[in-house]
């Protein structure tokens, strides 16, 4: 019999919603009757590519001319014409095989457009061993006039209203002038991101027609002194748990020494600070979070104690497994809110941030408690900063579940998530984890409107043959439900592999191969093509790869 007790649309910016991509499940996209978004795009403007060289072309180095180069001479085996006009250098990165990888945007006219990236691998000998990403076909066949009629200030006002953004924003906003393809047709625009706490927080893209001011689409990518000296301090956590952590004493005007839930000890990185959100629905009011002793026991005390102690685990994971600095890899600072809104059951990632709610005691408990929700959170801010993934239907279930793989590697107790931060009474009625990744079907889809679209029971699918086809004004498109198919995937990998292997595999294939619009057949290939980068090819890393993948009907 199926658990009668559900949960409302929580974590819905968090373990629900993610990072800066596309659409959370507040967005109200233009055409919300379509089953899928791509049905309203033009099945051409966003084509997968995935050439793969058996005898590499070699080049005297790996940069981006050669990249070019290479693409030039093969315009047949890519299908990129005239990929000097057409692309413009995003990054270079090498990694730790010594491959270098060369990201590049499609443009037109020195514009970038949306979600089309190209990248082109190099091995240490600096041969050209593949490209992937995706490219805009439509654009060729297109006059395309790219310069703005309207201002980005006209175009920021345009997009504060339709989002209905409070006046106190947290950051600045942005205005960047894209092409966007959308409903058949490539326009000129403004993606303008304006970000907002409040009842209702958002992390707004918005595309705004540069010619005429009018918005084509949004979607809410929130997934929502003297010398200071760091030193040791303790605290106790949300279940009681003693935690050391690393504080630094402050000096406040008229108040003498005190300690504040910031450690700078760690080389290299910005920090890492927590800060006290006082239940009062604003940013302007955040404070960073200080006591009067470097012992931090009291009860309102303890959601800060665990987001700085498990801020501290997942940054560690990221630097010791991956050799990665911070969620953007250049030593970031790392800052956590807690206290966030009143009985918020909701933790986010807002593309800046992270933030938690303290639960409202009955379904959930202070969502700092789970190590999984921090590393869940916090990679979300990896994915930001590396594929950034789109936040809608296939990619957006990717970014989601992404975000899950890691959360149960970093908290590698079990392979469930959200077990800490559910309520005594959501345990006593059966709903004692938010997602399983080892038992999808074992959990019961969160709401009826997901659940109405349902194949299998109303529970989280395990199969492409249980996928949600749901429009997008339903989850995004499901990327929180679907996301339990590549999760198993995954679980099904590190049966075969074991957890640290796994983790090489996904974080390579996360930073190297996968793109903002990659789909679940891109991350089949992403993650097989990293097993063979990193085990060789027809090693057991590689067959178990393409066993889980086939597992769950993804081909």
């Amino acid at each position: 019999m199926k658990k009668k007790f559900i949960l409302p649309v929580v974590l819905s910016s968090a373990m629900l919603v993610g990072s800066i991509p596309v659409s959370s499940v507040f967005a109200q996209p233009l055409d919300s009757s379509s089953g899928q978004a791509s049905k309203a795009w033009n099945e051409k403007a966003s084509v997968p590519l995935f050439v793969k060289e058996r005898f590499a072309e070699k080049f005297s180095s790996s940069t981006p001319a050669n990249a070019l180069n290479y693409l030039k001479k093969n315009e047949s085996k890519t299908g990129i014409k005239d990929p000097e006009r057409k692309l413009k250098v995003k990054n270079v990165e090498k990694d730790e095989l010594g491959m270098t990888h060369v990201r590049f945007n499609q443009s037109v006219n020195g514009v970038n457009v949306e979600g089309s990236d190209i990248i082109v691998h190099f091995n240490k000998n600096n041969e050209v061993v593949s490209v992937n990403g995706r490219m805009n076909e439509t654009i060729d066949n297109a006059q395309l006039d790219t310069t703005a009629s309207i201002s980005s200030e006209a175009a920021l006002k345009a997009a504060k209203s339709s989002v209905n953004a409070s006046e106190e924003l947290t950051y600045d906003p942005t205005a960047e002038l894209v092409v966007y393809p959308f409903e058949g047709k490539n326009h000129t625009a403004y993606k303008v991101n304006v970000n907002f706490m409040g009842d209702d927080p958002g992390n707004w893209f918005v595309f705004v027609d540069a010619k005429t001011g009018e918005v084509i689409d949004q979607y809410n990518g929130l997934m929502h002194a003297d010398e200071m000296k760091t030193q040791k301090g303790a605290g106790k956590g949300v279940h009681g748990d003693h935690r050391e952590l690393h504080i630094t004493q402050v000096k406040e005007a008229n108040a003498g020494t005190k300690f504040a839930l910031a450690d700078y000890s760690h080389a290299n990185l910005g920090g890492i600070e927590t800060y006290d959100a006082k239940n009062d629905n604003t940013a302007s009011n955040d404070t960073l979070y200080v006591g009067n002793s470097a012992a931090f026991i009291g009860d309102y005390d303890r959601a800060a104690v665990d987001a700085h102690y498990n801020s501290e685990k997942v940054y560690n994971y990221f630097l010791n497994e991956h050799g990665r600095n911070s969620l953007d890899g250049k030593g970031m600072a790392i800052i956590s809110k807690v206290h966030y809104g009143n009985n918020y059951n909701n933790a986010s990632w807002n593309g800046r941030w992270m933030t938690y709610g303290d639960g409202d005691g009955e379904f959930m408990i202070s969502l700092s408690a789970g190590l999984d929700v921090a590393a869940h959170e916090m990679t979300h801010g990896v994915i930001t900063h590396s594929a950034n993934l789109v936040y809608r239907n296939q990619s957006g279930a990717l970014n989601e579940s992404f975000a899950d793989v890691f959360g149960a590697l970093v908290d590698d107790k079990d392979w469930e998530m959200g077990e800490d931060i559910m309520a005594p009474a959501a345990k006593a009625d059966g709903m004692t984890v938010l997602r399983s990744l080892s038992n999808p079907n074992g959990v019961v889809v969160s709401n009826e409107q997901r659940r109405a679209y349902s194949t299998n029971g109303g529970v989280y699918p395990d199969h492409m043959d249980e996928f949600y086809n749901m429009p997008t004004s339903v989850d995004g498109g499901g990327v929180h439900v679907n996301s339990s198919i590549t999760n198993h995937a995954a679980y099904l990998i590190a049966q075969d592999l074991g957890r640290e292997k796994l983790g090489k595999i996904y974080y390579r294939a996360l930073t190297v191969y996968l793109t903002a619009n990659s789909d679940f057949s891109d991350a089949r290939q992403a993650v097989v093509q990293s097993a063979i980068d990193l085990y060789g090819e027809g090693s057991e890393e590689e067959a178990a790869a393409n066993a889980g993948f086939d597992a769950v009907g993804i081909y």
